[in-house]
C-alpha cells in the first residue's frame, strides 16, 4: 500500500502522518510507504516507511515524480487558507485551484482508480447563513478560498462520475488547536483562545462571548479522513461530497469547559474586543444537521469537554478511536 500526503508538515498533516504510521495499515493492507509532500518535512517522525518529497505541490514535475511509482491513496490537504489566499490572490489560485485540477490529471487511471480524500472548507458555504443548516444547503463563498474549494470538490465529483478517480469530499470546519503561530488563518482565534487558556496567559478574544463556531479537534478531524479513505467506493454512488458532523458551540460554552478542565481562575485572563466583519464570518454559525454524514460514519467530537481534551491532550494515543461520540455505519475554514 502506497499512501501520500500533500501538505504533509501543515497541522492536520503531521497528525494524519502519526496515526497512519502508528495504525500501520490503511483499506485493509499494510502501508509499506508513506509518501509525505511540503516544502519543509523536518518536523516529522523518523520512520523507514517515510518516504520525504521536498518542494510545491504548484510543480507538475516534481508530482509526476512522486507518483511515478503509483499510488493507492491519496490524502490532498495543502492549501493556502483564506485569509492568506485572500491577500495573495495568485498564490492561492496557484496552491488551491490550478495545483489541485493538476494532481487530479495526474491521478485519473480508468484501469484502477487511486482513492482521494479531498479537504475541503466550510467556507464553500460563504458568511451568509441561514438560521438552521443541512448538508443541502447552497454554496455562496464569499472568499476566493471557499471559490476554490468549490471548484475543486466538482471536479472531484466529476471524476468519480468517470470512474478515473475514487474521490472523497469532506467539508473540514475550524480544527482546534492549532499552535499559536502566523498561518494565515482568520479563524485562528478559536484555537488561540484555547492555547492561552491552557497555558494561562491573558488573551483578547475578537469576537464575543455569544459568537458561536463550528469545532473540531485535529484528532477527530483525522479519525474522519481515514473514515473516508476507507469506504467501499463500491457502495458510494453518486454521493462523494460530505458535510462533516460539527459541535456548535459558543465561544462562552468553549471557555465553559477550558476552565472546567484549567481551573476557574483562569477565565479572569480573557477578555473581549469584538470584530464586527470577523464575527459575521465566523462568529455567527447556525445549528447544522449532517444525517448523511452521519450515516456514512463519520463523527464530531461530542461535547465540549470532549473537544477540549481531544484538542489540548497530545499524550493521547494517536491510532485509538476518539474519546467521544463514534457511529457504527456501512474534510480550515478561512
Amino acid at each position: 500500500m502506497r499512501v501520500l500526503i500533500t501538505g504533509a508538515n501543515g497541522f492536520v498533516g503531521r497528525e494524519l502522518v502519526r496515526c497512519l504510521l502508528a495504525r500501520g495499515s490503511l483499506r485493509g493492507q499494510a502501508i509499506g510507504s508513506l509518501l509525505v509532500l511540503d516544502r519543509d518535512l523536518h518536523g516529522l517522525p523518523d520512520d523507514a516507511r517515510l518516504r520525504r518529497h521536498f518542494g510545491s505541490v504548484t510543480d507538475p514535475a516534481l508530482m509526476r515524480r512522486v507518483l511515478a511509482d503509483g499510488i493507492d491513496v491519496v490524502f490532498h490537504l495543502v492549501s493556502i487558507p483564506g485569509g492568506a489566499a485572500e491577500e495573495q490572490y495568485e498564490l492561492g489560485y496557484q496552491v488551491n485551484l490550478l495545483a489541485s485540477l493538476e494532481l487530479l490529471n495526474q491521478l485519473r487511471n480508468k484501469s484502477r482508480p487511486p482513492v482521494l480524500v479531498y479537504a475541503s472548507s466550510v467556507a464553500v458555504y460563504g458568511g451568509e447563513l441561514p438560521e438552521r443548516m443541512n448538508e443541502s444547503a447552497e454554496l455562496r463563498p464569499e472568499l476566493s478560498y471557499g471559490a476554490h474549494k468549490a471548484m475543486v470538490e466538482s471536479a472531484v465529483s466529476d471524476l468519480a462520475r468517470r470512474g478515473d478517480v475514487d474521490g472523497r469530499v469532506l467539508r473540514l470546519p475550524g480544527i482546534v488547536a492549532r499552535p499559536r503561530e502566523p498561518n494565515g488563518l482568520r479563524s485562528a482565534f478559536m484555537s488561540d483562545l484555547m492555547r492561552s487558556c491552557a497555558e494561562g496567559e491573558p488573551y483578547c478574544c475578537p469576537v464575543s462571548p455569544e459568537a458561536t463556531a463550528w469545532w473540531m479537534s485535529a484528532r477527530c478531524c483525522v479519525n474522519n479522513l481515514i473514515h473516508a479513505a476507507e469506504l467501499d467506493g463500491a457502495l458510494l454512488g453518486a454521493q462523494r461530497v460530505w458535510q462533516l458532523p460539527v459541535l456548535q458551540l459558543s465561544i462562552a460554552q468553549v471557555i465553559d469547559a477550558l476552565v472546567e478542565r484549567y481551573g476557574q481562575e483562569r477565565r479572569k485572563l480573557i477578555s473581549f474586543e469584538p470584530d464586527a466583519r470577523l464575527e459575521r464570518l465566523f462568529g455567527r454559525m447556525p445549528p447544522l444537521k449532517t444525517p448523511q454524514a452521519r450515516a456514512a460514519g463519520f463523527s464530531h467530537d461530542r461535547n465540549a469537554a470532549t473537544l477540549v481534551r481531544n484538542a489540548l491532550s497530545p499524550a493521547a494515543p494517536r491510532h485509538l478511536p476518539l474519546t467521544g461520540e463514534i457511529i457504527h455505519a456501512t474534510a480550515h475554514p478561512a
